[in-house]
């Protein structure tokens, strides 16, 4: 094969420059990236050699040009071997992912290269340079001193290896958890197994099992569309205990997958990476470039949600314990037995069965409905085409259309689970927005691991799978929406604790009863939501709330805990970690982190470390953002909507973050309104 013959490299002519899936082999990728490097850094040779006085143009935008060619052919490759993998992909990924680290690490601190932006960013204000200019100068030049451009030869030196590393020892992590996941089954035999199991989770164990070789049985995997329902249903605890405890044990079974002594040296690294550039601690150095700016401001958000959140959940497990013990059980309440009380309690205080709920939340209407929410607060309009090229036969393309039927790229939807495929949900991408050249349309990815049902039937989902679906088509349309000319402050490039608003506050509009009363209609009848259900959804929205934010500000906790290590990172043991900080902060025996460090993929396999608290940093600003639109009776209020696109989704990194918002919201966002829509406040 030579690089003419390889699909990767060559010019692609669908629209949109959508990828030919079904051309590209294993074996193109290896050359591909090889050549994409060799170019990109033959572009970054061109500005160094370039000997007239750096300037915004010549340098900069240079940047911002360089390396298209590697990012094509990257987004191909990462997007399928997260959505799509298999034992080659996976292979590839091990080789090319240290190898892309030290590739970008080398360019980060190229001395070189360097001074031509110091020089720059020293003579900024004579520039004469726009807003947008000045803030991707400014991130491009911070970006470089936080990868260790001034570093003496010796410490550059040492970046690199730590680089390569983390990036080798973050991808083992990734394929680990995948590996536990994927070959994790509990197969359910007889209809003693299936007990309490409704009928939407026997049909969608009974899909499962037929597509993984066993016809006529059911299966639960760890896809948490599958063992969630499982945990509120199953009347057995013997087989609820089994299925958390493989749950909970992601990545900490020991043998090949164990993912312990990686999260060991991953802590390691980070902590040696943050001393050699100036920081006490590996989180210091993360915060150090966000809105928070330090760990202090974090624990204080923290703080200020653990107690009362601890005292909601107290008060939940004690009525949990009370309905167990009604019911002759003398058992304490374990975590696998949370869940199934509090949908029993859920239906007893709010009359409400998820069995009963789940036939009004169908995926293609959920669909539908997230896509008139965007219709309605920024003229978007949605036209599947199935003309276009797909890399998984599920995976669904919409065109996206502006107000005046002006294209404004493509969104594609990957919903359903399968082995291949890691856990969660998140968003991504194949092409960004950008106008350094012209208009270049994004092109936007939502992966899912929602259950499919039996062929033919309807494919039902929970209230938290729906949040869920809401969530990342905000990060859709922060993808989507986005107008800025330079690719590096496109869309979603924007600070870690400000990302997740878009998303967040998107969620707001799936409970309302506009959106519920055309789109929660029951999947058999058509029939929308009888208004006494609406209204006792309405009310339950805060029920088991302090569960919720229990799982996940200890999860918080626990990041910045290992975050937060300096000398003694090396020598950590996870397990004592955990244990020692949950004791610390008084976490409730019969709960467990949403993410135990093991599997914990947003650390250890994302770019959440010493992050993860700001989905709650991104909730003070959801929660009072969406008042803001409560506050003119209008949910969908124009005005307001305009200053959204404007402020929030469209402008990409273009902006300090709380200027941004404040240029929303006309003030800063208050800490109340997050406590009001959690029920955390003394009254709830």
């Amino acid at each position: 094969m030579t690089i003419h013959d390889n699909p990767l490299l060559a010019q692609w002519p669908a629209p949109y420059e959508i990828a030919p899936f079904a051309e590209i082999q294993s074996e193109h990728y290896r050359p591909a990236f090889d050549a994409a490097m060799d170019a990109h850094n033959a572009e970054i040779d061109a500005i160094i050699a370039d000997g007239a006085d750096p300037g915004f143009e010549s340098v900069i935008a240079a940047l911002e040009r360089s390396g298209r060619l590697l990012s094509r052919v990257a987004s191909v490759f990462f997007n399928l071997s997260a959505a799509d993998t298999n034992e080659a992909l996976q292979a590839i990924e091990r080789d090319i992912a240290p190898r892309l680290a030290a590739h970008g690490q080398a360019i980060a601190t190229n001395a070189a290269l360097f001074a031509k932006v110091d020089s720059l960013y020293r003579r900024r204000d004579e520039l004469g340079l726009n807003p947008e200019q000045l803030r991707v100068l400014e991130r491009r030049h911070l970006s470089f001193l936080r990868a260790g451009a001034k570093l003496d030869e010796a410490g550059r030196k040492r970046m690199a290896e730590t680089t390569e590393r983390l990036s080798e020892l973050s991808t083992r992590f990734s394929q680990n958890v995948l590996a536990d996941e994927s070959a994790y089954m509990l197969l359910l035999q007889d209809e003693a197994d299936l007990a309490g199991l409704p009928g939407f989770l026997r049909a969608a164990a009974a899909a499962t099992a037929q597509e993984r070789g066993h016809p006529g049985k059911y299966a639960i995997t760890l896809s948490r569309s599958s063992i969630e329902p499982f945990l509120q249903f199953s009347g057995r605890r013997d087989l609820r205990e089994e299925a958390f405890r493989a749950w909970a044990a992601r990545g900490a079974n020991g043998g090949a997958t164990d993912n312990r002594a990686i999260i060991a040296e991953m802590l390691k690294l980070r902590a040696e990476r943050a001393r050699l550039l100036g920081f006490a601690t590996f989180a210091a150095y993360k915060l150090d470039d966000s809105m928070a700016k330090q760990p202090g401001a974090v624990h204080g958000l923290l703080n200020k949600v653990w107690e009362p959140a601890r005292a909601k959940a107290a008060r939940e497990s004690a009525a949990l314990a009370a309905l167990a013990s009604s019911e002759g059980e003398n058992f304490a309440i374990a975590p696998w037995d949370w869940r199934y009380y509090a949908e029993r309690q859920r239906k007893a205080e709010h009359d409400l069965d998820e069995a009963v709920v789940k036939p009004y939340f169908e995926l293609n209407r959920m669909i539908e409905a997230a896509f008139e929410t965007a219709r309605r607060l920024f003229g978007l309009t949605f036209q599947e085409r199935s003309d276009l090229p797909r890399y998984h036969p599920d995976v669904r393309v919409w065109e996206v259309f502006g107000r005046e039927g002006t294209p404004v790229g493509l969104f594609f939807g990957d919903y359903f689970t399968r082995p291949s495929k890691r856990g969660g949900a998140w968003m991504s991408g194949f092409r960004e927005q950008e106008k350094l050249d012209g208009e270049v349309l994004p092109v936007i990815v939502n992966v899912m691991n929602f259950v499919k049902g039996a062929p033919g039937d309807p494919v039902l989902l929970s209230l938290d799978d729906a949040r869920t679906l809401f969530h990342e088509f905000g990060h859709g349309l922060h993808g989507l929406l986005s107008d800025v000319t330079y690719p590096s402050i496109s869309g979603t490039g924007v600070l870690r604790d400000f990302v997740e608003l878009p998303s967040q506050l998107y969620e707001h509009w799936l409970l309302t009863p506009d959106i519920l009363n055309r789109y929660a209609l029951h999947a058999e009848t058509g029939q929308p939501m009888p208004p006494e259900l609406l209204q006792r959804l309405l009310a339950a929205r805060n029920f088991n709330q302090g569960f919720s934010t229990v799982e996940y500000v200890a999860s918080a906790i626990i990041d910045m805990t290992l975050h937060e290590a300096a000398e003694t990172a090396g020598d950590i043991n996870v397990d004592d970690a955990e244990r020692e900080a949950l004791a610390r902060i008084g976490m409730p025996a019969e709960m467990v982190l949403r993410h135990r460090p093991a599997h914990f993929l947003h650390l250890f396999g994302g770019g959440y470390a010493a992050g993860y608290y700001s989905y709650l940093w991104s909730e003070v600003m959801d929660a009072d953002a969406f008042r803001a639109f409560e506050e003119t009776g209008d949910v969908f209020d124009p005005a307001l909507a305009d200053r959204l696109h404007r402020f929030i989704y469209s402008s990409g990194g273009s902006l300090e973050p709380a200027q941004a918002y404040i240029a929303f919201r006309g003030r800063p966002p208050e800490v109340d309104a997050l406590l009001l829509k959690r029920g955390l406040t003394a009254a709830a």
